[in-house]
């Protein structure tokens, strides 16, 4: 009889194998020391409230989730109830994904450090050399709308409108005694009041592109006509990118330094510039920051070359490793030019060597991490603004640092 129900005992361990990727990273959230996060819990023994979720529960899900390529906190909510392996996780704890949904982008400092005591703990074992990085950047889909950008008479005609919104339902909730419309009317003064915010914040980012427009026609300019500059009402942050595929849509550009030859992340990076030029100064840096030195060595591909930035990485002791861009002219670009300075004369020769080439050839496997990345469903970003997206990219390096490091220890 199908439609009978029946009851079942279940033991939780036995849900997943013992060498599931799931116990991997349970194994990695139970050694950690998460008192800062613990210390944020205000609902504690015989105090009101309700018992929060452990800290270390919400990392372990949102690990395993990123490597499931599960990145939405409803999603994740929903797999908690049906799903033997988040069940596993679970123990039988009950979530929500409002919960989910701040964790994840609330704890980027958190996040930061771990992957710093993972990084130096391979380090210690030996398994990932830190002395020659890589470079690459990829362009991830913002979460917004071509539509949603705006030229500055557009949006200050809609900033104009809302102001005027605003102040009209203020009147209205002011005026009315009775309670139940007062709260709609709330409700929807809220609702203009957060609207006047966006357009506010896509004036500030269109203020900042006019800005750097001009620093860029004060050097001259591209050569090109430029466009009427247009900021996001939805991301304002978020910037028109050409990318892989030809096309031009809203994203975010994500840098990533990995340890040159290994799948592992060093740093990660999140900019709105649409170009990698002048990207590996501060790149370099963050490593620095991190390490607490630089690289020898640092390979990056042909868009980042910039001579400003190799005769400063020069001056740093660091080795760069960059494929010169081909000449229009058709003239070698290994040959010195007048103007050069005596770190890119280096790098034009080091380059032009068959040792160079072979030392380059290291720089492909950092692009192994973006495929990994894409495997795990990051080709659509679902929050918005630099500060949560670099959130959600110290997810993706992290969970990729656990797995693999476990790989490397085994192998």
């Amino acid at each position: 009889m199908r439609d009978q129900v029946e009851l079942r005992a279940v033991d939780i361990d036995s849900l997943i194998g013992q060498d599931h990727p799931a116990r991997v990273i349970w194994a990695y959230v139970e050694g950690l020391e998460l008192s800062e996060l613990e210390d944020r819990v205000k609902a504690r023994e015989n105090r009101p409230g309700h018992p929060a979720p452990s800290p270390r529960l919400l990392l372990a899900l949102w690990l395993y989730a990123t490597s499931d390529g599960v990145g939405s906190a409803r999603a994740l909510d929903r797999l908690c109830d049906s799903h033997d392996v988040y069940r596993w996780l679970c123990g039988g704890v009950s979530l929500n994904y409002h919960t989910l949904s701040d964790f994840r982008v609330g704890c980027a400092d958190l996040l930061d450090r771990l992957l710093s005591e993972h990084l130096a703990a391979l380090s210690k074992a030996g398994l990932v050399d830190l002395e020659k990085l890589a470079q690459d950047g990829v362009r991830i889909r913002a979460n917004a709308g071509t539509g949603s950008f705006r030229r500055e008479a557009t949006l200050d005609r809609q900033m104009a409108q809302a102001k005027a919104v605003v102040e009209e339902l203020k009147r209205e909730v002011d005026a009315d005694p009775e309670a139940s419309n007062r709260r709609i009317r709330a409700a929807r003064e809220r609702a203009a009041r957060e609207r006047s915010e966006r357009v506010q914040a896509a004036q500030t980012a269109l203020a900042e592109l006019k800005r750097k427009r001009k620093q860029l026609d004060d050097k001259g300019g591209n050569g090109k006509k430029p466009k009427e500059p247009r900021a996001s009402t939805t991301d304002p942050q978020a910037r028109v990118m050409k990318m892989a595929d030809a096309g031009f849509r809203p994203a975010y550009n994500v840098q990533v330094a990995s340890a040159a030859g290994q799948p592992i992340v060093v740093a990660v990076d999140v900019d709105n510039n649409g170009s990698d030029r002048g990207l590996m100064r501060p790149m370099l840096e963050r490593t620095r920051a991190r390490l607490k030195r630089f690289p020898r060595r640092h390979l990056v591909d042909g868009g980042f070359c910039s001579a400003e930035d190799i005769e400063w990485a020069h001056g740093q002791g660091i080795e760069v490793y960059c494929p010169p861009t081909k000449s229009r002219s058709g003239v070698d670009p290994f040959l010195p030019r007048s103007s050069d300075g005596p770190g890119v004369l280096a790098w034009r020769a080091r380059m032009a060597s068959d040792a160079g080439t072979a030392q380059y050839q290291a720089r492909s496997i950092c692009e192994c991490i973006h495929a990994r990345w894409r495997n795990w469903d990051l080709r659509q970003l679902t929050v918005r603004g630099i500060d949560k997206v670099r959130a959600v990219v110290l997810w993706y390096a992290l969970t990729n640092n656990i797995l693999q490091g476990h790989r490397l220890a085994n192998a």
